[in-house]
């Protein structure tokens, strides 16, 4: 059987962190084409078209890598329940979060998942964290505070800012935080791109019940823009197919604490894509909070000296 040449990597190259890059990017700009797209399509017509095109994207992939895609039956019902958490319930929680909150501020809130991963991962899988790296997210999460607050770190403790959206949203960072650390256990013995398959298509399913897509669909889509169609094909094959394949190759290889640390570059992007596309203005606490961010996460993906 040929070997999965990520399997054997070095855990401290730059491929695995390259790969777990490109979907922290993807999913950064995923915000902002979320909400454009809102603006034609109900939330529940674009997580059922996202992902449905998701999933052939994904098995166009594992049919190009050869995989094997039979797996046994205890092995599917683990891959249902992901689905369940990582798909359909978790874009529940954000398609509803991003009625009411920002793209650009549910981006910086999603920042939250690595201190979650790594909590878990220490815990839970046992992974040894360090006081260099546990630094690294504390700095980074008080960058977070800074960005969230407008540099008014006392008005979040306060209650004074925040939406109902944002606490959807900041739901679905700790199921994703879950749903990361729950895949890694599983991905020991599985293919990641046969897995996300699986994954996928079971959210998928769940997500037709969950989030039904309306009966007017097909008519709106004939009335979708030029910007919307070009949203959606991001959201699908980008977003929901390339995305999740190299999410999972990275998260097979490296420690969930370092490949989550890498969400915190995210809001990132989210931020620059929300200046060019929705002309949001960018402030001095959002650019200080900023660095301090990509600070923490150069600590938490630090190449320990021997």
């Amino acid at each position: 059987m040929k070997k999965d040449p990520l399997a054997v990597a070095d855990s401290h190259s730059f491929k695995p962190l390259a790969l777990g890059l490109v979907p922290v990017v993807s999913w950064g700009a995923s915000f902002i084409a979320t909400k454009v797209l809102l603006r034609e399509l109900p939330g529940g017509a674009i997580v059922w078209l996202r992902f449905g095109v998701g999933t052939m994207v994904l098995a166009a992939f594992a049919v190009g890598r050869g995989e094997r895609l039979a797996v046994p039956v205890r092995t599917l019902a683990s891959f249902a329940f992901l689905g369940f958490l990582g798909i359909a319930f978790h874009q529940w929680l954000q398609i509803n979060g991003l009625v009411t909150a920002k793209a650009s501020t549910a981006a910086w809130i999603i920042t939250t998942t690595p201190v979650f991963i790594a909590l878990l991962g220490r815990f839970v899988l046992r992974e040894v964290l360090g006081l260099f790296r546990a630094a690294g997210i504390a700095v980074a999460a008080f960058g977070v505070l800074l960005v969230v607050s407008g540099g008014d770190i006392r008005a979040l403790f306060l209650g004074e800012t925040g939406t109902t959206g944002d606490l959807l949203v900041l739901a679905s960072a700790v199921n994703w935080a879950v749903f990361s650390v729950i895949s890694r256990r599983i991905l020991k013995k599985q293919s990641p791109t046969v897995a996300m398959l699986y994954v996928m298509t079971a959210g998928w399913l769940f997500s037709s019940v969950l989030l039904p897509a309306p009966s007017g669909l097909w008519n709106g889509l004939v009335h979708l823009s030029a910007s919307g169609w070009w949203c959606l094909a991001f959201l699908g094959p980008v977003c929901s197919g390339v995305a999740y394949v190299f999410w999972y190759d990275a998260l097979k290889v490296l420690p969930a604490a370092r490949v989550g640390a890498l969400l915190y570059i995210e809001p990132l992007v989210a931020m620059a894509v929300a200046v060019v596309v929705l002309g949001e203005p960018v402030h001095t606490a959002a650019l200080g909070g900023g660095f301090l961010i990509l600070g923490g996460v150069w600590m938490v993906n630090r190449r320990p000296s021997h």
